[in-house]
């Protein structure tokens, strides 16, 4: 996913100026593909230079609102339906437990808590967002609630994992550790 296509995603809602843009990213797709401000209003521009948004109205001190345009619209529609979306197939997380073999248990083991400790914290920062993401019934609100199921059921499947492969290097510790070293 490119910000882009989330700006434009956004604004096929409605007008919102980068400020408005910078919210809803905040309570929304921040957790799918976050964004900075000067990247939000950077890629504003080029949308706007390629015509692909349009500014809508103006306020004081330089404030912009932007709407899609046909083209921004037709973009998002083809980005959506005809681009095959990309496959993360790096994980300097999965990396990492490669290589576990090289610390002593305790700092595998450890290594693997904090993965199921940071999980379980974006479980619990994620179901913050249910009332929020449950409230409307406009698209963002009905399509939001899948993206937001989709992290709930990833951040329990992680901490999951993360809890079963701690108790295996655990076992394969006892597994080949004489009693007496242990």
């Amino acid at each position: 996913m490119s910000l882009r296509h989330a700006l434009l995603g956004l604004l096929a809602q409605g007008p919102a100026s980068g400020y408005d843009l910078l919210k809803i990213f905040e309570i929304s797709l921040a957790n799918v593909w976050p964004a900075t401000q000067s990247q939000v209003y950077a890629e504003l521009t080029r949308l706007a230079d390629a015509g692909l948004v349009t500014v809508a109205s103006e306020g004081p001190r330089g404030r912009k609102e932007y709407a899609v345009s046909d083209a921004g619209l037709a973009e998002l529609r083809h980005w959506v339906t005809e681009v095959p979306p990309t496959r993360v197939s790096r994980s300097d997380m999965l990396l990492r437990v490669f290589f576990l073999g090289q610390l002593d248990t305790d700092q595998a083991r450890g290594y693997l808590r904090h993965l199921a400790e940071g999980a379980a914290e974006r479980h619990e920062q994620l179901k913050q967002l249910i009332k929020v993401v449950t409230e409307g019934d406009d698209d963002l609100s009905v399509h939001g609630r899948l993206v937001l199921e989709w992290g709930l059921r990833l951040s329990t499947a992680q901490r999951e994992w993360a809890e079963w492969a701690e108790r295996e290097i655990q076992r394969d510790f006892d597994r080949n550790t004489p009693p007496a070293a242990q």
